[in-house]
């Protein structure tokens, strides 16, 4: 039976108890998993897979898709059974595999990487909260390609993006904050399905939350609109609406559903979130008609694929509208092509293209930072910046780059953006804008309140993607303002996060080849950790040598006279002490700058020995943070000098000496420990 709006109920319903179905079995099979919500918005992912999203399940890539991201990831066999059910491939082997070691179906949705790959992914989503930001994020990359590439003559991009959430991802306060950046941006392109179940793990909703939520989203500036998540023709015809809607405002679809709807025992209940209801299946599924495991009718794979016959027409109307476009928008095209491709220049070529930085003159380096980013952002044209309110400090503004969003000076082509005092919503959006895949975010707040971002940033890791942190005011340097403010963990802490890569530069140089190194990965997340203070730059070394180091993670920046007799390391600001405390140990002494400790070590062994040779066991690090991680290169024998408490509040250069951080109490530390 076809509705006024032309949706065949009784196929989307008997779709919707299929999926219900899969997810059953699927989740009984592995003795894990979430039923609460596959089951709770079986006809909402009816009509987002049959009649509203604009994709095309066998180009899962097509630049003009519409993104949808679960942010509820934990409800992954949601997203499974649709895309298995709307033709992309996901066979009905590996919906069966659920949470397996190597299946294309893991127990949270995790975006096309080296350990997964399974077509129709957007985001890798779980921590709460964090989907319905990168939603933002996606939205706001969509803005900018629209502005970048469509002309009066051809609409290239007019894509949106969709996020599914319950009340765990609207009580964690990331959502909050992005929430308010895509009001204020006008991101109308952005729809959030709100399953709003009354209902949380531990407890009824209404045990942890009283507010109105519908009206707190007016109120930052969406429009909300509260329907039956259960009622086809409701869903469908809001979505529609939604995106037709350009008002300036993003989208809250408040969806009442039951939580673990077609198992009577435990639906509507808390206890219907995760795998309580499994023993309770096999009755479930004969009230839903479903007689077979993993049953998906004919009718039903019949119905979708006329689902993608639809889709396929409107996907070839796009690509002869492209085909139009390029034929008169070359240099567009180029640029577009550019960005599909995620190349950058090599690194050679982005040393050559940035002259020396301040030769003969000490500054800090965020200020050596203010100069490569711009230099950066001419070589890359995909590269975006972004702070956390502290452009002026940071020094990360691009200088012709204009700013992104609404209103003032803002366009949706400017490359500068304003996140507010927002650091975890900052790191989310970073994560969408990576996730939609045309641009390369980077963002900028004190280290020390990297830690409001830190979940964003372990996504970001997980997930491979090119983000850029640049995190200035480095260490106790900070001085006045502070402990508070001065970072004395923060720097190990990010260390010890697989697959980011933290460097800590030395000089304007090595500040250089740290931007330079952030541009060239294309599997993962680089943090940059700058100084507030001034720092030597160290002309007795080449430009060239420092930089190429930094790419190794470690170098030998000034080789012993004679035999070796004693290795000093260091990083960031203290490797100016080293310098100045191996000429005055006269000869035999080694100076190696980390930058990176974990570049270092991705190194060939054989590298590795000719930087540190085993055969030289004296060895002191100095650094101005918590000192453990040195120890892997030092040896138990060896010495760190570090900072191991809290700063107090005084000038930079007096903390730093009361704390040990000068080449004198290098000095003496060494001649104690030799």
């Amino acid at each position: 039976m076809q509705t006024a709006t032309g949706v065949d109920i009784a196929a989307l319903t008997r779709a919707a108890n299929e999926a219900r179905g899969l997810a059953m079995d699927s989740i009984a099979a592995a003795k894990s998993g979430h039923l609460g919500l596959p089951l709770g918005c079986a006809e909402i992912g009816a009509v987002l897979y049959s009649d509203f999203l604009q994709h095309n399940p066998k180009d899962p890539q097509w630049l003009n898709r519409d993104r949808f991201v679960l942010s509820g990831g934990h409800g992954s066999m949601f997203l499974y059974s649709w895309l298995h059910i709307s033709g992309y491939n996901l066979p009905m082997s590996e919906v069966k595999n659920f949470r397996q070691h190597h299946s294309m179906t893991p127990g949270h949705p995790e975006f096309p990487n080296s350990e997964h790959n399974t077509p129709g992914i957007e985001a890798t989503t779980g921590p709460l909260g964090q989907g319905v930001v990168n939603a933002a994020g996606i939205a706001a990359a969509q803005k900018m390609e629209q502005a970048m590439f469509n002309t009066k003559d051809h609409t290239l991009f007019d894509s949106v993006t969709v996020a599914l959430c319950g009340d765990g991802c609207l009580q964690e306060g990331v959502s909050a904050e992005g929430a308010a950046f895509a009001a204020h941006e006008g991101l109308d392109n952005l729809i959030i399905v709100y399953d709003s179940n009354d209902v949380t793990l531990d407890k009824m909703a209404e045990y942890t939350q009283s507010e109105d939520t519908a009206a707190r989203y007016t109120a930052y500036g969406w429009e909300v609109v509260t329907i039956d998540g259960h009622d086809i023709n409701a869903v469908k015809n809001t979505l529609d609406k939604f995106r037709s809607s350009k008002n300036g405002k993003p989208k809250l679809l408040v969806c009442k559903t039951i939580i673990g709807k077609g198992i009577d025992e435990v639906a509507g209940t808390n206890a219907a979130h995760g795998e309580a209801g499994v023993k309770y299946v096999a009755e479930a599924k004969k009230k839903l008609g479903l007689t077979e495991p993993w049953q998906v009718s004919q009718d039903t794979y019949k119905y979708f694929e006329g689902v993608q016959k639809r889709l396929g027409s409107k996907y070839d109307a796009w690509k002869q509208t492209y085909n139009s476009w390029k034929s008169v928008n070359a240099d567009k095209a180029k640029l577009l092509e550019m960005l599909q491709s995620k190349k950058t220049p090599s690194a050679a070529d982005m040393f050559k293209a940035i002259p020396e930085i301040s030769k003969g003159k000490d500054i800090a380096t965020r200020e050596a930072g203010s100069i490569v980013i711009n230099h950066i952002s001419d070589l890359v044209p995909q590269f975006l910046s972004g702070s956390a309110d502290l452009h002026g400090s940071n020094k990360n503004y691009i200088k012709n780059g204009g700013n992104f969003g609404r209103g003032f000076d803002k366009t949706y082509t400017g490359k500068n953006f304003y996140f507010g005092i927002r650091e975890h919503a900052m790191g989310a959006i970073m994560n969408g804008i990576a996730f939609h895949g045309l641009y390369r975010p980077s963002g900028a707040t004190f280290l020390v309140f990297v830690d409001y971002m830190r979940a964003s940033i372990r996504v970001a890791s997980l997930a491979e993607l090119p983000c850029t942190y640049i995190l200035t005011h480095d260490s106790i340097g900070v001085g006045e303002d502070g402990p508070t403010h001065q970072p004395v963990e923060t720097t190990a802490s990010l260390r010890v996060i697989p697959n980011l890569d933290v460097i800590r530069p030395a000089d304007p140089e090595e500040t250089v080849g740290a931007y330079v190194h952030s541009q060239q990965r294309k599997d993962g997340p680089t943090a940059l950790i700058l100084t507030r203070q001034n720092v030597k730059t160290l002309d007795s070394v080449p430009a060239q040598t420092r930089r190429e180091g930094v790419l190794k993670g470690a170098y030998v920046l000034k080789k012993e006279t004679g035999a070796l007799k004693l290795i000093i390391l260091a990083a960031g600001s203290e490797v100016q002490h080293a310098m100045a405390a191996a000429d005055a140990l006269g000869d035999g002494i080694r100076v190696v700058s980390v930058p990176s400790m974990n570049i270092f070590n991705k190194q060939p062994q054989s590298y590795k020995d000719e930087v540190l040779p085993p055969s030289c066991t004296k060895r002191v690090a100095m650094e101005a943070g918590v000192g453990s991680m040195w120890y892997q290169y030092v040896g138990l024998q060896g010495k760190v000098v570090s900072v191991e408490r809290f700063g107090f509040s005084a000038p930079g250069d007096i903390v730093m000496k009361e704390l040990g951080m000068t080449a004198e109490n290098l000095i003496k530390e060494c001649k104690a420990y030799m």
